[in-house]
């Protein structure tokens, strides 16, 4: 009898470690994951969606704001195989007349932020699509950083060569 109610108490025992064991491994997996969903975030295609589908509620709306054309930009940009240009055209939407005005006066600080910005970026970066439409979204956010009085509703690129 004593040996059976010693054997008792070392089965439950090896039980209660393998779920310890199993309830560690869950604990382990579930953080594992939500920590890759959270630095991972969207992915790109989820990120290409919803931009195209903020585009499409722009070109929706048939309120077209105010225009602002900048003259055309020549900038080295990064290539490894040798010296590369872009040549590029912008207008501006505005959101009101009165931000018109602004940009005419920052346009020095818009130039050059473009420029600068333009620089960093290499030949594959600009040569596909997505490459352009990622250097339109950070254009516009780089020039509405500079505006006060109101922001760029919209930047297009009227002329756009890479040579």
């Amino acid at each position: 009898m004593a040996e059976k109610t010693e054997q008792a108490p070392e089965g439950g025992g090896k039980k209660k470690k393998l779920i310890l064991i199993i309830a560690i491994a869950l604990v382990v997996l579930i953080g594992g994951g939500v920590a890759a969903f959270l630095l991972m975030g969207k992915s790109e295609e989820e990120l290409a969606k919803e931009k195209a589908a903020k585009e499409a509620e722009a070109l929706a709306s048939p309120d077209v704001g105010p225009m602002v054309n900048i003259e055309p930009f020549i900038v080295n940009i990064m290539d490894e195989s040798g010296t590369r240009y872009l040549k590029a055209a912008l207008t501006l939407e505005l959101t009101d007349d009165k931000v018109t005005e602004e940009v005419n006066q920052r346009m020095p600080q818009i130039r050059d932020a473009v420029i600068m910005l333009i620089g960093t970026k290499t030949f594959s970066e600009l040569q596909d699509y997505q490459g352009k439409m990622q250097l339109r979204a950070e254009l516009t956010a780089r020039l509405n950083d500079l505006m006060t009085t109101g922001k760029i509703k919209k930047l297009y690129f009227t002329d756009f060569v890479v040579q």
